[in-house]
Order: C-alpha cells, then sequence, then structure tokens
C-alpha cells in the first residue's frame, strides 16, 4: 500500500491522523515502511498494525514515543508490551465531528481534572522552562485561585510541544492567542442579547449557542487555514 491508501484505512478510528503525522511518526523510528528504489513508501499490514498501535498509544493513553518505542521493541522481540499504568491520570476525550474537528459537545464539557504543576510538566513531556514561557505569553494558566491546572492546559502543553518539533517557540503562538482571543469576543458579542433572559431556559439557550458558534468557528478557521495553505 501507498501511504494514502494507508491514510484512508485509519482515518475512521483516527480523524485526525495525517500524511505528515505518518512520516513524523517515521521519523522518530516508530514504524519503518520499504521503499521502492525511487524512494515510495511501501506499507505492509503489518506496518498498518504497528501504526494503530502507535496512534492508539498517543490518544487513549497519551504516551511518549520512547515509552511506545520500548513496546515496539518488545513486540518485536516477541515479547507481552509492557502493562500500561493505570494510575497516570489522562485527558478526557474531545468529542470530535466525522472530520475531526471539535463537535459542539466538546465546548459543553467542563473537565474537573485538576493537575499539579509537575503533573502537567511529566504528562505533556516537557521542560519548565518551556511552561514558563507558556505562561509568560499567557498561553498557560492554573485555573483562577488555584495552583492546579485542567485538561486544556494539558492538551495546549502537549499542541505547543509537538509545534515545537518543527521550530515553533511560545512566541510565535501569541499569534494563536490574539486570533482565538478576536473569536471569543465576537461569539460574546451575539450572544449577548440572549444573556438578558433571566430564566433558566435563558441560560440554556446562552450555552448551547456559545457551544454551536464555537464549534463553526473552529470549523471555519481550519477551513481558512486550510485553503490558505493550498493556495500558497
Amino acid at each position: 500500500m501507498n501511504i494514502g491508501q494507508v491514510l484512508d484505512l485509519l482515518r475512521g478510528d483516527f480523524p485526525g491522523v495525517t500524511i505528515s503525522k505518518i512520516r513524523f511518526l517515521e521519523d522518530q523510528g516508530l514504524i519503518k515502511p520499504e521503499r521502492t528504489p525511487a524512494g515510495y513508501r511501501k506499507f505492509a499490514g503489518e506496518d498498518v498494525d504497528r501504526l494503530r498501535y502507535v496512534l492508539r498509544m498517543q490518544r487513549d493513553h497519551y504516551l511518549p514515543h520512547k515509552v511506545i518505542a520500548e513496546h515496539l521493541d518488545a513486540i518485536d522481540r516477541g515479547l507481552e508490551p509492557p502493562a500500561i499504568d493505570g494510575v497516570v491520570p489522562t485527558v478526557p476525550k474531545v468529542a470530535l465531528s466525522a472530520d475531526g474537528l471539535p463537535s459542539p459537545a466538546s465546548f459543553r464539557t467542563a473537565s474537573d481534572v485538576r493537575l499539579s504543576r509537575r503533573e502537567l510538566i511529566k504528562l505533556a513531556e516537557i521542560s519548565e522552562d518551556l511552561l514558563a514561557q507558556l505562561e509568560e505569553f499567557a498561553l498557560i494558566s492554573p485555573r483562577s485561585g488555584t495552583g492546579h491546572y485542567d485538561t486544556d492546559a494539558l492538551v495546549l502543553a502537549q499542541t505547543a510541544r509537538q509545534l515545537a518539533d518543527f521550530g515553533f517557540e511560545p512566541r510565535h503562538l501569541r499569534a494563536f492567542k490574539t486570533a482565538a482571543d478576536r473569536e471569543v469576543g465576537l461569539v460574546e458579542q451575539v450572544v449577548a442579547p440572549l444573556q438578558r433572559g433571566r430564566d433558566a431556559s435563558a441560560q440554556g439557550r446562552v450555552e448551547d449557542a456559545v457551544s454551536e458558534i464555537a464549534a463553526l468557528s473552529v470549523r471555519l478557521h481550519a477551513t481558512l487555514v486550510k485553503t490558505g495553505l493550498r493556495r500558497s
């Protein structure tokens, strides 16, 4: 199979997987497809199974590449992979639409997970210095009135670490924060008339409207970025 065919096989279970992601996992040594004399990748069924394992360990257990590599090494030597430590907190799954983008339900879900600074650094696989920079640029902050971080902070930290692999620094990510703040302002402006209602049903309508608009704005933003990149 070529890489496009592999992508089609994986997308049903892993909507967010991309060709770039598969290539990155290959660069990390987690998969090793054959190469044709012309340099094209050739994937066997075993390669696809290996990819599924890697993606599942990342999605369901947030294992770092180093640990996944140890699992794969054990499997390659005919051993059972190490048991996954069930006491390590994991991020609740984000509700996704068919295209892999956040659905309105993901904006309605409020996590009550509380992580210490040390837990955040460990789970996100970032350094203390990177977290300090992310906080300096107002990309991550503890919950108001507490010293704990929520799952949104963990997702942001993990994403910042993954972007760092491509050369992005926290100062570069400030533009994303500015764009997000503008979108939040627009949403708040649109739902302001609904917030004047004092009954419980009015509050419910506000929450539903915010969730729907937020999901649509993310979809619009992502599609505009994709369209712009295709033109460049």
